[in-house]
């Protein structure tokens, strides 16, 4: 038989991958989740009000200025305990935080749950420039007289 002559064989269509199922897509949420569920616990058990315990913020111990996260474990302590007013004090923008990040692992969680797209912190230039502002403002009203209430 002539090699000319015989038929091409065609790939035949590729398979698609099967959809992942719920328990896989729940499992990167659910780890992000259990880490900082993980992270929030251990700092609820180990009190940040006793020395020793964590490391002192370096630019405070050189300068005796207050970084915007400076206060922030004792916040988190505060906040796992449900004490939101002790948690504010000590610092609110990390508190802002702690809401953002459960509204974001909310929707990520429900999204994962329903099989629609993960959500992106694809934040534009912009954003990331108000944001530090906002941090630099805090930090520098929170070393000020007037802003001595934002201080922990």
């Amino acid at each position: 038989m002539d090699a000319s002559r015989t038929p091409l064989v065609t790939p035949a269509a590729p398979v698609p991958a099967p959809a992942p199922t719920r328990a896989r897509r729940l499992a990167a949420p659910a780890f992000t989740l259990a880490a900082a569920a993980s992270a929030l616990g251990y700092v609820a058990a180990v009190d940040p009000y006793e020395p020793g315990h964590y490391p002192v913020c370096p630019l405070f111990r050189l300068t005796g200025i207050l970084c915007p996260g400076c206060g922030g474990l004792r916040s988190a302590h505060a906040f796992a305990h449900g004490d939101l007013i002790t948690a504010l004090g000590a610092n609110a923008m990390a508190v802002a935080g702690y809401f953002v990040f459960a509204a974001f692992m909310a929707v990520w969680l429900i999204r994962a749950y329903r099989g629609g797209p993960t959500p992106r912190l694809a934040l534009t230039p912009l954003y990331w420039w108000g944001i530090g502002t906002v941090a630099l403002v805090f930090a520098v009203v929170r070393n000020l007289p007037f802003g001595s209430a934002l201080a922990p």
